[in-house]
């Protein structure tokens, strides 16, 4: 049946993004989970929730660990159970998936699942090494492999395989800047020119500064429910209709190939198998923008156009906010910014806020099936979710 929900989200929160002085990463959970809470007052927290999933890739930024508890004690949620679900970029994405296990198990009926990280007290070689823990250790980073230069690799050989183009790359940039320039949470409330894009410095070729996404401080979170509870919260309820989840190699060099991401196309097609949809239908979609190539490869991974038609897709305007298929209206990555465990849950939230026509300038007219996609490492995990507007 299409479109059959398996969960239905009720409200959801996102902090500002940003480099936020003067605050832990538990202060910024709390006001992502107090907009959700605000949004949603037929919701008593204390009373109804069941449970409670957290998305954080790593205890050095902050030198804390048992992310679970510390989030659920600052949104004042004890004694609620609560859990950190770790799978580096992909954390919270995963911890979504977490969220629709317990709610289908019939154990929970209410649910947050959300995701936090605070990165930018420390300093760029630092927050690169820690990142990097995500990728093989033996053979990646011992040798002094980081991800720009991961993604560089994968886009040198997508240009080698498809003649790829800078150009092609940096209009991603453009778009997305454009973007987050009306996203007022957004990190980077700027627009770009296609030329400040291409003439950026270099970080790994042929990947610029404005090819990378952001080293940003945010949290973010939805509740879930079961479907026939939705509307005892909320009149606007958004179904998740589809859920995809797979791993790949930990080392990038054991894989076939470079220019796709093999997690990420199984996770889409047990997505879009799930919710009985096609790329064709969907409205509205977030993509694991962390470099622009990896919007690039999104696009083909997930059926938006054939293999190597990724560059002259983004060239084409298609995926503005005017286009057929607008791509990242929050920003993305590279504009809304990349606090990495909050990620996959900050894409959900820009969905809800679509498909219940809340996103204010950059709104999709008549959104009605979205999509999120949420890739941990260089495409060591993804995850996709498919929304429908309830």
């Amino acid at each position: 049946m299409r479109g059959k929900p398996l969960v239905s989200i009720v409200s959801a929160g996102l902090s500002k993004f940003g480099k936020i002085e003067g605050m832990y990463g538990r202060e910024l959970f709390a006001e992502a989970a107090k907009e959700a809470f605000e949004r949603c007052p037929n919701l008593d927290p204390k009373r109804d929730l069941d449970a409670l999933f957290v998305g954080h890739m790593g205890e050095s930024y902050e030198h804390q660990g048992h992310t679970g508890a510390v989030a659920a004690d600052w949104a004042g949620l004890i004694p609620i159970p609560a859990a950190r679900v770790e799978a580096a970029c992909s954390s919270s994405g995963v911890a979504l998936r977490m969220g629709i296990y317990s709610v289908l198990s019939g154990l929970c009926d209410v649910v947050m699942v959300g995701g936090v990280e605070k990165m930018t007290h420390r300093s760029t070689p630092e927050v690169t090494e820690f990142l990097a823990m995500a990728s093989d250790f033996p053979f990646e980073q011992w040798n002094g492999m980081t991800f720009p230069g991961l993604y560089a690799w994968m886009a040198t050989a997508h240009m080698h395989k498809y003649g790829t183009t800078e150009t092609q790359l940096a209009h991603v940039a453009v778009k997305n800047h454009y973007n987050g320039s009306l996203n007022p949470k957004a990190h980077m409330q700027k627009e770009i020119t296609l030329e400040q894009a291409l003439t950026s410095r270099v970080i790994a070729w042929p990947l610029k500064l404005f090819d990378c996404s952001l080293i940003t401080d945010g949290a973010s979170c939805v509740i879930l429910t079961r479907p026939e509870l939705a509307r005892k919260y909320t009149d606007t309820p958004v179904h998740i209709i589809g859920s995809g989840h797979a791993c790949d190699t930990i080392g990038v060099y054991e894989r076939e190939e470079f220019t796709s991401i093999r997690a990420a196309r199984i996770a889409a097609r047990e997505a879009y198998e799930m919710a009985g949809v096609e790329p064709g239908d969907v409205d509205v979609a977030e993509v694991h923008d962390c470099f622009t190539i990896a919007e690039i490869i999104a696009y083909e991974d997930l059926g938006f156009c054939n293999p190597g038609e990724g560059g002259r897709l983004a060239e084409s305007g298609e995926t503005s906010l005017k286009g057929n298929i607008p791509v990242n209206t929050s920003g993305g990555l590279k504009a809304k910014g990349h606090p990495v465990g909050a990620t996959g849950t900050a894409q959900a939230y820009e969905i809800y806020l679509q498909l219940t026509g809340q996103a204010g300038r950059r709104q999709v007219a008549d959104a009605e099936i979205g999509l999120s996609h949420n890739v941990g490492g260089a495409g060591v995990t993804a995850t996709v979710h498919i929304y429908r507007r309830g």
